[in-house]
Formats: C-alpha cells, structure tokens, sequence
C-alpha cells in the first residue's frame, strides 16, 4: 500500500477508521523549529466530525499527541511522530455491510485488491486517514511561514449549483472563511449552501461540490519539471484526498474556451522582480512556481454513504437491499477545506527543501 508522500518532506499516514488510533511520521522536518501540539491542533479542530448540523454527528475531539522528534518545543530534525486516538467507534453500525460492497465505496476493490477489508468503515478509504495529512500538514505550513511567508486559504466554493463567484483571491483569509459553518467567505451564498446541504441531509442524501484555494507569497522557482512539476505534484495531492473527482489550476477547463492572445500573462515589473498582469495560468509556468499566486480549484462528489435504502447486490452476487446506518456528513467540503490546504504545505514544503537543496549544492 502507497501510504507515504513527498521526497525530502516524507509523510506517512497510518490507521483505519475504527481501528485505536490514526495518525502520521514524519521524516525531513528541518530541526529547531518550534513546535508544540497547539501548532497542529487548530488545523483538526477545523477538520474533526460533529462541529455543526451540516456534519456527521460522530463525537470525535481529534486531540493530537506528539510522540517523538521534538524537545522542549524544539523539533530535533528526527521523526515526528503524531498520534490522535479514535473514540467514538460504534462497531455494529456496519454489521450487515460485512456480506454487501456498499454502492460507490471502496468495499468491494479494497476485498478485490488485498483479500481482506477492514470489516467497519471504510477502513484506509475512509476521510479519518486525512486525521494524519492535516496534522503533518499543519507542520509544514508552519515551516512555509516562517521561512517564507507562504500563506494558503481554501474555501468551499460551490455546493450543487450554488456558487461562490465574488470572493477576492488577492485578501480571503481564513477568518473569512471561518466565519459560517459552511466555510464560504461570500456569506450572502454561504446561506444558500447552508439550505441546500439541510435540504439534501433531511431528503437522507448527500450532495458535492468544489473547494477552491488560493496560495500566496511563493517564491519564484519551484517544480520539479517534468515528471514533479508543481501542477503534477498538486494534482496528486489533491485526487488522493477521499471523494476528490477533479483537479483545474489557473484559467482550468475554461482555459480551452479561450485564445491565446486572451490567454497569455504579460510580464510587467513588480517591484524588484518580475510579475504578470494576469493569472490565467494560476502562478505556474512551466510546472514551475513564477511567484504569482497558486490557485486552483478542486471537485468533491456526493458522499457516498447516504441514509436512502439502496439496491443492490451482496458479494455473492444476490440482490439485497442495503439500510444504511453509519453516520455521515450530508455534505464532506466544509470539513474537507483544512484537508485541501494540508496536502498543498504538504506539495509546498517538499519541493522548498528541494529546491534550498539546489541551491545550497
């Protein structure tokens, strides 16, 4: 199983859904950086279940122990061990889901691919493994601010055909996006995701959308052309978060309906560097940072456990009909924003390691 990412920057995940505990190591971390649990906890507090009636009601705190690699606030430059106990498990809740491959999970290729599945849950697929990528996340972000001011807002950007148009990339910042349980800085449309998403969970469904994010201050110069070009390694990153069905960056999709004369960033003078007047290329050329900001956009499908009776066939192909009983968010992007900024420190600090490794040798 891939349970690791990055190359200088390395992160493993651990733990299933109802298993004792989740968490991550992590192996890179440059020493002396001060570093505590409260430095990673904000980031879980933003992530774990049951902050609001938009979100399943599973009674987790999320608190995060630091095991190793860190002395008297100081990390020693040795793995980083991070653990959060899993407490509110309810085991039966998915009894009669152990004969039956639940529709759109990943039940069925998980017992196709290893023989075996965790028997409650969804195991490794299940957004619990995301405790780990927020909290090692949470860490390299600290290491991108204090060594370069990198700052990285998502927010929840459309839910359904409800859109959020009119939010100012250049000033959003994450007390905007906190400032409604459904995480959308244009509150007049954050109230309208909020009636749609209590519409869908009273009908017992779920419902998807996009999370867009917006990443600030880069230097010029990062990427790993060709194979590990910035946009590559972002796109990775996102698609690997549970539920994500698409990635865009810049101009995305909407980019193909244009010229290239419409299309193209002019260069002009931005102080003492080089800049664009525009950003249809969403601050990479190349798959190299060029010190615009990064922004993308990201698409979350319906969570696929919902709380409708559904048809279907158990694994020994005889038709059922499947009750759900786990609990569940009607709608996974206001918990998924802190997710999605977690896995881009994760991008971003690995490739600025590797890129201060270029530039020291």
């Amino acid at each position: 199983m891939s349970s690791t990412i990055g190359r200088l920057y390395r992160v493993t995940t651990f733990g299933e859904s109802h298993c004792r505990g989740v968490g991550a190591v992590i192996d890179g971390c440059p020493p002396k950086l001060q570093l505590t649990e409260g430095d990673i906890q904000p980031q879980l507090d933003r992530r774990r279940p049951g902050q609001s009636d938009l979100t399943t009601p599973r009674d987790e705190a999320d608190q995060v122990t630091i095991l190793s690699g860190t002395e008297n606030g100081l990390t020693l430059g040795t793995p980083i061990a991070l653990l959060v106990h899993n407490k509110d498990q309810k085991l039966g809740d998915y009894a009669e889901m152990q004969k039956t491959p639940r529709p759109s999970h990943a039940d069925y290729t998980y017992q196709m691919k290893y023989g075996i599945r965790a028997s409650s849950g969804g195991g490794r697929s299940s957004a619990r493994e995301a405790i780990g990528r927020v909290a090692a996340g949470a860490i390299a972000e600290k290491i991108l601010q204090s060594a370069y001011g990198v700052e990285i807002v998502a927010w929840v950007s459309s839910v359904g055909t409800v859109r959020a148009d009119n939010v100012n990339m250049q000033s959003v910042a994450r007390m905007d996006v906190d400032q409604n349980i459904v995480r959308c800085p244009d509150t007049s449309t954050a109230k309208s995701m909020e009636d749609l998403i209590r519409e869908v969970s009273d009908a017992k469904d779920s419902i998807g959308g996009t999370i867009s994010c917006v990443c600030r201050n880069l230097p010029a110069g990062w990427g790993e052309p060709v194979f590990d070009k910035l946009e590559a390694r972002l796109a990775q990153a996102m698609l690997s978060i549970p539920a994500t069905k698409g990635f865009e960056i810049g101009s995305g999709f909407q980019g193909s309906q244009m010229r290239g004369s419409e299309h193209n960033d002019p260069f002009v003078q931005k102080g003492n560097r080089l800049g664009t007047s525009t950003n249809y290329s969403g601050g990479v050329q190349g798959g190299i940072s060029n010190g615009e900001p990064v922004c993308f956009r990201v698409a979350f499908k319906p969570v696929a456990t919902i709380g409708l009776s559904q048809k279907t066939v158990d694994f020994e192909g005889n038709e059922t009909v499947l009750e759900a009983k786990g609990r569940h968010d009607p709608c996974v992007l206001p918990r998924a924003v802190p997710i999605v900024e977690s896995m881009v420190a994760l991008v971003f600090a690995d490739l600025a390691l590797i890129q201060k490794s270029r530039e020291a040798s």
